[in-house]
């Protein structure tokens, strides 16, 4: 099997941990980067993997839905609450993504699971994703990657 890997870095946005005990129950922003391991049994016709300069639909993804954002729990009791924060024009106050678990392993799982389906159209299926890596901060890590049956 051939692997690789494509990192996107610094994409700042914040969560809030509803559950935790500590400093990390407030709303609080990260850059967080997102390592994503590819594979496959062939390689394509030029010897990648997958061609990294496909890989827009991803990246685009990551910027539309996280460069600046509040991610939320599904469960966070307060989330009802910060949807309606409006400015004086009805305009929301931050873009926003509601998520299982907004934890590093949480996002992991979550991320994977949007870009499974792109790398498998974009590659016809012949290549796979193997995991993904979220760091906070580049000091703090999660990766996942599902069971291989």
């Amino acid at each position: 099997m051939f692997t690789c890997q494509k990192t996107y870095s610094e994409i700042p946005f914040a969560h809030r941990q509803h559950r935790h005990d500590g400093h990390c129950a407030k709303i609080h922003g990260h850059n967080w980067s997102f390592t994503f391991t590819f594979g496959c049994n062939q390689l394509d016709d030029c010897g990648f993997v997958v061609d990294f300069g496909k890989l827009k639909q991803l990246r685009t993804w990551l910027e539309e839905n996280l460069d600046h954002a509040c991610v939320f729990n599904q469960d966070d009791p307060l989330l009802e609450t910060f949807m309606k924060l409006k400015d004086e024009n009805g305009i929301s106050v931050f873009k926003s993504l509601v998520v299982e678990q907004c934890s590093s392993e949480g996002m992991a799982r979550f991320i994977f699971n949007v870009a499974k389906p792109m790398i498998q159209d974009m590659t016809g299926g012949r290549a796979f994703l193997i995991s993904v890596t979220v760091k906070e901060d580049f000091r703090n890590s999660a990766t996942y990657s599902p069971e291989l049956d």
